[in-house]
């Protein structure tokens, strides 16, 4: 049977940094596959024109969608980096209204110890809207890695120890095809944010779990009825 797949990210980028080899994998697979981004991913940024630049992401967004094999994702506009300046509640209702439209079985979203602000807000939120609740659609959720926020996780907040390994050797090109579409975000190695460290980090991952290529995930929860 084809799987409900919803990836809930905070910005454009962090979908493909976190689980780009495994979008195509499950679009390979026949799976249906749904991106929503909560912030915009520029605004708190010094640009001059930020309206401007929320366009160009989102170009930017929509060109890597379609090269993992998603279509028409959707963007929930919320402030970059300052989502903690929203009410919680409003947050996890545009959540919850996504996943009452879409009946996702499989979710793909952050690590709850993340650096970035938006990342642990995204997090709470998606955990709160599935709600382990009789007749939910949810079966697995799984929580990404993305460089420069997840290995940069202040001690206090835990750490990322992942315990589910995807192999996406199949599938490692498509994945730094679709990073090539956020150049702005992509900076030059050694750097975190690098085409060199993402494949660096798919490497490690791999021969960890027996594969030439692999994406790590934390189960946050696997239903098996």
């Amino acid at each position: 049977m084809n799987e409900n797949v919803l990836i809930v990210a905070a910005h454009p980028d962090d979908e493909v940094l976190g689980c780009g080899g495994v979008i195509a994998k499950h679009i390979d697979d026949n799976d249906n596959v749904s991106v929503v981004f909560m912030a915009d991913g520029v605004e708190s940024r010094n640009y001059q024109d930020f309206e401007s630049n929320i366009s160009d992401r989102k170009t930017h967004a929509l060109k890597a969608c379609s090269i993992l094999g998603v279509n028409n994702p959707i963007f929930l506009n919320f402030p970059d980096n300052r989502m903690d300046s929203i009410p919680l509640l409003d947050v996890i209702k545009s959540i919850e209204k996504i996943i009452d439209k879409l009946s996702p079985t499989i979710i793909y979203t952050h690590n709850d110890s993340d650096l970035n602000i938006d990342h642990r807000i995204t997090y709470q939120a998606v955990m709160t809207s599935c709600r382990p609740q009789q007749g939910s659609s949810i079966k697995k959720i799984y929580l990404f890695e993305v460089l420069s926020s997840t290995e940069w996780s202040l001690s206090s907040y835990g750490s990322f120890v992942p315990n589910c390994f995807v192999d996406i050797t199949n599938f490692i090109d498509v994945k730094i095809d679709a990073l090539n579409e956020y150049l702005y975000e992509i900076n030059e190695f050694p750097h975190p944010r690098s085409v060199e460290a993402v494949k660096a980090l798919a490497k490690i991952r791999g021969p960890s779990s027996g594969f030439m290529y692999a994406e790590a995930f934390k189960v946050e929860r696997d239903i098996v009825s």
